[in-house]
């Protein structure tokens, strides 16, 4: 373990400052491409039409995003029913983009913090040939392509997963609220049968 901690601590020091802002900008991502997955997957795996088959079944069930739109949505009744199936449903749709905009938000800045961190570099080492110090200990012209790609490389290793974990999400998302919406519908043709 402390060999890896030594490793980490060899990466960050050779990328230079933005490889601190890049590794939050990593946690961040995940913490909530993993919150977004955990409120995505729960209830996906009973449809609504056999959640309303049994009435009584729906409203004791509600072991995810989907049972617990059903259960809401076996309680609504009155006049208004699609105003009050909205208004039933609503929280469940909520959940569907919590996350969302942050994911989406760090997927876009983690290439530009590694572009920053290029330029960082690249200053550095245009600055090692105007002095002269081509071989320093700490930096020079080796300092300054290491620094450029490392940022590059960590930069562009948070974006691109990310980006395929948060399009893989927002599907998901979609999916879900596709089988909301038929949930609404099912609901209204029970109630006019």
């Amino acid at each position: 373990m402390s060999d890896l901690l030594v490793i980490l601590d060899r990466y960050v020091a050779a990328g230079g400052a933005v490889m601190l802002p890049l590794l939050a900008c990593a946690i961040v991502l995940w913490y909530a491409v993993g919150y977004r997955a955990f409120l995505l997957r729960r209830g996906t795996t009973l449809a609504p039409r056999p959640l309303l088959a049994s009435r009584r079944g729906a409203a004791s069930a509600t072991r995810g995003l989907l049972d617990g739109a059903a259960a809401a949505v076996v309680r609504v009744g009155g006049p208004d029913l699609r105003r009050g199936l909205e208004d039933a449903l609503g929280p469940s749709r909520a959940v569907l983009d919590r996350g969302a905009a942050l994911g989406r938000t760090v997927v876009a800045v983690a290439p530009l913090l590694g572009l920053l961190g290029t330029v960082s570099g690249m200053i550095e080492l245009f600055d090692s040939l105007g002095t002269g110090t081509f071989h320093a200990q700490e930096g020079g012209i080796a300092g300054g392509i290491s620094e450029a790609l490392f940022t590059t490389q960590l930069g562009l290793g948070v974006a691109i997963p990310g980006y395929f974990a948060t399009r893989l999400l927002d599907r998901r998302a979609a999916r879900l609220r596709a089988e909301l919406d038929e949930l609404r519908d099912v609901a209204i043709q029970e109630a006019r049968a």
